[in-house]
């Protein structure tokens, strides 16, 4: 039985004396009634919680959640993005797996047809085009294609067993035994990560946004937030990502549609001037890589004169994909790049190349200065890894450890040792006003459970425990048999089963990083990887070297999955769409791509001379120099002191970034992986980086809504993407130019 309003809830007095029903209704009239208005919240929250479980229950029921064209269409958009990628990717190793322009291109397409299609393109349809091509896209980085197998394939020495030369049927062999396991590790994380943490997804929060701003009302009505949204917006412990901020109301009362278009000719003229900037961006974009292809001097221009063009690389490379992928990055990484420029390039290579460390030419990656501030660079990554990925580890037990102790002990002396095990988070206690604040003791569980969480979809259109298991067994084994038929008795068995647990271990990591900071840090995880194995494997086997690459890509292929499968769901999530949908949808991408990259791959290799000319692949050098760092192989004079200075600096430097998070100073000191990618890439690429870096800076600064810069950074990185295939194809029928 409840308690009566003048009681507590666990039913003890309050200790007053009994007055009369005059007295009492005195005593109502001074003092406030805090009850009923916390009453009147907790009925409204209720009310927003029972309509977002209807909200997630229809749009979990449309048949347009997973459709054949859909998936078509995503597959479609996919391959542009995987070609794209492996270009870049062999350039500079940067890859993206481009949900927001996946989204708006699948959108207009979609838009183009509507009169010649039987049923409407609805947002969950769009979750899925985008979940596909994603997956599809990143795979050029997921199955080692733009790091790992090039430095298998060009620069293992013959001393360690290299170089290994894999034909295309081995290449997508390997893929595809990579490929899945990743997903399969993200699955039983959704639960935790998004409907009861709501950890943040920036980047899949915001791709939400868009679809659902594209979308708009069907009707034409005034636009209404989603009873997901109002679900949100009521409950007292959200937590909005900075992109949902930056593009959504401005007040902290009332809905938020200050963004959104009121009308459907509204939401037709954003979305047509979106199209509309994609399409000119890609088109000067597409404009310069042609003309690049004939005029190959464009990609090298001596802004900083002949002398230090020629004798120390400072070139820029005017390319608008890369100031595209800048404006994707921001100002404060382009800019920590530059100082890794300004370091490696300006400080340490001449005093490399004076000092006679690195007596060959600078552009050499063996005996030149190129190839010996990549030392100090890896270092960096290596401090920043260990220092970023130890505080996710060690900070659960900092901030919640004193909460359990103390539970613990007051259980203890009650003698309730049974619950010990079911310790409450410290985060969870009062997360959402309580639906009820006359609840009984024995209602207060159940309550407890119920309100800590967001509503989730149907049972019946999540994945099934059944399913995860054996697929995340099937996986493991495909990944093993893979591995072993291509690469025989180079890796033993153990190594790869040791590869495959350090990355189950190491996703779980990436996913928490990805979902409060937006970036997965993974080649941070493939070096920790790398680190291991060099601890396990001696260096006296002939094959650490390999053994090493290959722990390190598995690795790296289980993270990126699992990020990129978390990112889709959090759309998905804040959508609607079926859970159960876009896990089919990604693996039908991950599938394809694998198949797709190793072609791509081939093709690439088959025609281009790598490394050299416009694919560096500085990623492959990294990979390879970071197995020989760590099994103490192949250091050039004076190396590891600088490499081990540096490293200490950034240990410190990253440790101060975490105990400054979101105090203004923290934004000026340097991040090591961002200085590090300067330092190890080319001026040529940094410089047009920090332009697009400043282009986002300034956008920012005069206020500009930032969907709007990354549909244009997307068309400039699309052009050039997709117009590299035609190049390609010029450069297989050696069509003359300069």
């Amino acid at each position: 039985m409840a308690p009566d309003r003048g009681s507590r809830a666990d039913g003890q007095t309050t200790g007053y004396h009994s007055i009369s029903s005059k007295d009492a209704t005195q005593e109502v009239s001074q003092e406030p009634d805090f009850s009923s208005d916390e009453d009147s919240i907790a009925v409204e929250e209720a009310e927003a919680r029972d309509e977002a479980r209807e909200f997630l229950a229809e749009r979990a029921d449309e048949g347009q959640n997973f459709t054949v064209r859909g998936v078509l269409v995503g597959l479609a958009i996919g391959v542009i993005i995987c070609f794209s990628n492996m270009y870049f990717g062999l350039q500079t190793g940067w890859v993206s797996g481009m949900a927001m322009p996946a989204a708006l291109i699948g959108f207009a397409f979609f838009k183009t047809v509507a009169r010649h299609i039987n049923y409407p393109f609805t947002p969950v349809e769009n979750v899925l085009v985008q979940t596909v091509a994603g997956a599809l896209g990143t795979m050029p980085l997921g199955c080692g294609f733009v790091g790992v197998l090039p430095a298998l394939n060009y620069l293992l020495k013959p001393e360690e067993n290299g170089p290994l030369v894999l034909g295309t049927g081995k290449l997508m062999i390997w893929a595809i035994g990579i490929c899945f396991f990743g997903v399969f590790i993200a699955v039983p994380l959704r639960r935790e990560v998004l409907i009861r943490e709501k950890l943040k997804f920036p980047s899949g929060t915001a791709t939400a946004l868009m679809i659902g701003v594209l979308h708009g009302n069907e009707k034409g009505a005034e636009k209404q937030e989603n009873p997901m949204e109002t679900f949100r917006r009521r409950s007292q412990d959200m937590r909005r990502s900075r992109s949902m901020d930056d593009q959504r109301s401005h007040t902290a009362d009332g809905p938020d549609t200050a963004s959104e278009p009121g009308t459907e000719a509204d939401r037709r003229s954003d979305w047509k001037a979106q199209i509309k900037l994609l399409i000119i961006a890609f088109g000067v974009s597409a404009v310069y890589t042609l003309a690049s292809y004939f005029v190959p001097p464009l990609h090298d221009i001596p802004i900083l004169g002949l002398p230090l063009a020629h004798n120390w690389l400072w070139t820029l490379n005017p390319s608008p994909a890369y100031i595209g992928q800048g404006i994707i990055m921001g100002p404060a990484t382009t800019l920590h790049m530059l100082l890794g420029a300004v370091v490696g390039w300006g400080i340490l290579s001449p005093l490399a190349k004076n000092k006679g460390w690195a007596p060959g030419p600078v552009e050499d990656w063996e005996t030149g200065s190129k190839g010996w501030i990549v030392w100090v660079s890896l270092a960096i990554m290596l401090a920043d890894s260990i220092i970023s990925l130890g505080w996710l580890v060690l900070r659960p037990a900092i901030q919640y450890g004193p909460h359990y102790i103390r539970e613990a002990r007051e259980r203890i002396k009650s003698g309730n040792y049974r619950p010990l095990l079911g310790l409450s988070s410290p985060v969870s206690k009062g997360a959402y006003t309580p639906l009820s604040a006359t609840l009984s003791a024995s209602q207060a569980p159940d309550q407890k459970a119920t309100s800590l969480s967001e509503p989730d979809a149907p049972p019946e259109h999540l994945v099934s425990n059944r399913v995860v298991y054996f697929g995340l067994f099937a996986s493991i084994a495909l990944c093993i048999g893979a591995t072993h038929i291509v690469f025989a008795s180079l890796i033993p068995l153990y190594a790869t089963l040791l590869a495959i647990l350090l990355a189950l271990l190491l996703s779980l990591m990436g996913v928490r990083a990805l979902g409060e900071t937006d970036l997965n840090p993974v080649s941070g995880i493939s070096k920790l990887t790398q680190l291991a194995f060099a601890l396990l494997i001696p260096s006296s086997n002939p094959n650490a070297i390999i053994i090493n690459l290959l722990a390190g890509a598995i690795s790296e292929s289980g993270a990126l999955q699992a990020g990129d499968m978390m990112q889709d769901l959090k759309t998905g999530h804040l959508l609607g769409a079926a859970p159960k949908a876009q896990f089919y949808g990604q693996l039908i991408g991950s599938f394809v791509g694998a198949i797709v990259s190793a072609a791509v791959y081939k093709l690439y290799t088959s025609v281009y001379a790598i490394p050299g000319g416009m694919f560096q692949v500085p990623t492959a050098y990294v990979w390879i120099f970071t197995a020989r760092l760590v099994t103490g192989k192949g250091l050039p004079d004076m190396a590891w002191q600088w490499a081990l200075g540096g490293g200490c600096i950034f240990a410190v430097l990253t440790a101060l970034r975490i105990v400054g998070q979101g105090k203004n100073w923290q934004a000026y000191l340097p991040g090591g992986i961002a200085v590090a990618v300067g330092m190890y890439n080319v001026p040529s690429f940094t410089l047009a980086r920090t332009c697009g870096g400043l282009v986002s800076w300034w956008w920012s600064r005069r206020g500009g809504e930032e969907g709007t810069v990354i549909v244009l950074a997307s068309g400039l990185i699309l052009g050039e993407g997709v117009v590299s295939i035609v190049n390609l194809g010029l450069a297989s029928l050696r069509v003359p130019h300069l």
